[in-house]
């Protein structure tokens, strides 16, 4: 019988009747069918992925997934029904956006570098993958002795302290860029932001104001720790920031929420998402690192991006492809 859509169409009622594992009467001679099934999981297993960065050792946390309504006011400059095809065109819902976040741990040989910490757990069940997933990697959050932010959004600074309270990472020096930290910390900006930015606000002053004596700021251009350097990515958030991390000739471009899922704003660049506080510097900030990144063949780690949210773009039209990584078991 040929395969056609039909056939294909009409084989599933068919498999689903048949019993697994042969005949009726082969089951019932069978203790173990008579057992019931284990129950269904709802979460997957622990979610972490290594590669090389030169002699660096970097560790891509899945910390979890958000569903976002995926309405006309997602994008702000483009058709609902343009936005709808993107997503379509990548297999994904029409009517809800799969938002994922993935951060960094930079094994240099001298420092033990987190870049960003996502939720913590202070998170629904679906996010808090990076607190959860640290030890099944075999790190313990004393042993991080820095953290760097990308920018103050919550999905980057929820993780900083622990619901309790408590310092998550109680060795480490936590590091932001001194623009954001001017920006959300001014109290004036703070009074004149409208109703639904004044969350964001104190969601910031609720995690550094407790550590703030050990919260450092750090430049575009200089290097954080040696071998991670801190670059301009502005835009999407006043101090918004990308990293370079580099090592002999390994090189890889962290670059943060320059897009929010590649499917949209990689094959769209001038796209405009809800999230970008400065539309324009935020589409001219991901021109310039994504032209730049396929012209030198970088490899990127993005914070949104299908897990483990690394691999290349390569210019496509007016926009461009992104190519995963390919999974490999061994370092």
């Amino acid at each position: 019988m040929s395969l056609t859509r039909r056939t294909l169409l009409a084989a599933a009622p068919l498999a689903a009747a048949a019993p697994i594992g042969g005949s009726a009467l082969a089951q019932s001679a069978n203790p173990a069918s008579t057992a019931a099934p284990p129950a269904a999981p709802t979460q997957q297993a622990p979610s972490f992925y290594r590669f090389k960065v030169g002699d660096f050792t970097v560790t891509a946390f899945h910390e979890g997934i958000n569903n976002r309504p995926l309405d006309a006011g997602f994008v702000k400059n483009a058709p609902l029904e343009d936005v709808q095809k993107a997503a379509e065109r990548a297999f994904l819902p029409k009517d809800r956006l799969p938002i994922s976040f993935t951060t960094l741990l930079v094994n240099t040989g001298r420092n033990l570098v987190l870049i960003d910490t996502g939720f913590g757990d202070n998170g629904a069940a679906s996010v808090g993958g990076t607190w959860r997933n640290l030890r099944a990697a075999g790190v313990e959050p004393g042993q991080i002795d820095t953290v760097i932010i990308s920018h103050f959004h919550g999905d980057h600074i929820t993780g900083v302290r622990l619901k309790d309270g408590s310092d998550a990472f109680p060795n480490a020096q936590v590091v932001v860029p001194t623009a954001e930290w001017a920006f959300w910390m001014d109290d004036a900006k703070m009074s004149a932001a409208p109703d639904a930015m004044k969350g964001a606000f104190q969601l910031v002053r609720r995690q550094f104001g407790p550590i703030q004596a050990k919260v450092g700021r750090y430049e575009s251009g200089k290097e954080v720790v040696p071998g991670i350097t801190a670059l301009d990515a502005s835009g999407h958030t006043p101090g918004h920031s990308i990293f370079a991390i580099t090592s002999g000739n390994g090189r890889l471009l962290a670059v943060s929420d320059i897009t929010n899922h590649p499917a949209l704003f990689v094959r769209n660049p001038d796209w405009a998402a809800v999230f970008d506080m400065d539309a324009d510097q935020a589409r001219a900030t991901r021109r310039r690192v994504l032209d730049m990144a396929a012209s030198e063949k970088m490899q990127l780690a993005f914070y949104h991006a299908p897990f483990p949210a690394a691999g290349h773009v390569v210019k496509d039209g007016n926009g461009y492809e992104f190519v995963p990584v390919q999974w490999s078991s061994v370092l």
